[in-house]
């Protein structure tokens, strides 16, 4: 009897432990997407709904042009690192030197602050301007650690009978990847593509350490607001970049999901 009524608390306690688990992990965003419609400027008094800090948000040329910078830097970044990327991984794995790919693991496992004062000291060795440029690198830098891991795993569990059968008809390297490669590797290359993109919208110590005094992102902006104290404005572009992101995530997932049907397919 003791025992069945230990297991019948430690299953009603379990949801609620869990449930006030992510109650306090997400409150703050909650609270932070909330006052984002607060009419007040206060944000610790809700004075009524209103939609004049977004208003204000898109009539504010500062912040849409760090915004702007931020969508460059993030395509760009995207595009370099995802090309890239594969073809490394296509390379190392049909030369059978595959280990090299974990070199970028570094990237992952490093703190950033550890890669952007890299990165920064390698552009000031080289007297390479800071501005479009070092944001770009710096953040394919750091996509490439995701790219490659990403695209690694779904090349080498694709059967190499295709591609054996490809080059043993006449077909040359070049239209083997082009006609067999790319349609099977398309839903690995999309979900690192968009998870690039969201890290490199949300990423902040590389585009502090590498950005000029002409070019800043909208993180960087962000934070110089924030030092002379807290705008309502930040709460509107918070609110929507996490709507942003929440679709980029969705989309990934249910790319996720279509890759894993295809392969078991």
């Amino acid at each position: 009897m003791v025992e069945e009524n230990k297991k019948l608390f430690l299953r009603l306690m379990q949801p609620l432990i869990v449930g006030f688990t992510y109650l306090f992990l997400y409150l703050p965003i909650i609270v932070m997407v909330l006052f984002s419609f607060n009419k007040t400027k206060v944000s610790v008094h809700w004075e009524g709904f209103s939609l004049c800090w977004y208003k204000q948000l898109f009539q504010t040329p500062e912040i849409l042009d760090a915004l702007q910078v931020s969508l460059i830097v993030a395509l760009f970044a995207t595009i370099i690192s995802v090309v890239l990327g594969t073809l490394f991984v296509v390379a190392s794995v049909w030369r059978k030197s595959g280990y090299l790919s974990y070199l970028f693991h570094a990237n992952i496992i490093l703190p950033e602050i550890i890669m952007a004062i890299g990165i920064l000291s390698v552009f000031t060795f080289f007297q390479i301007p800071l501005g479009y440029l070092s944001l770009i690198t710096g953040h394919t830098v750091i996509g490439l650690g995701f790219v490659i891991p990403i695209v690694r795993a779904r090349f080498v569990e694709l059967d190499p009978i295709l591609t054996e059968a490809s080059l043993d008809l006449g077909a040359s390297y070049t239209h083997t990847f082009k006609k067999v490669l790319l349609p099977l590797l398309m839903p690995s290359l999309v979900s690192s593509a968009l998870l690039v993109f969201t890290l490199s919208l949300d990423d902040f110590m590389i585009a502090f350490f590498c950005s000029g005094p002409k070019v800043q992102t909208l993180s960087v902006y962000v934070y110089s607001m924030i030092k002379g104290g807290v705008d309502p404005t930040i709460n509107a572009i918070s609110a929507l970049f996490l709507l942003f992101s929440s679709l980029l995530v969705l989309i990934l997932c249910s790319l996720r999901v279509i890759d894993q049907v295809m392969s078991h397919e």
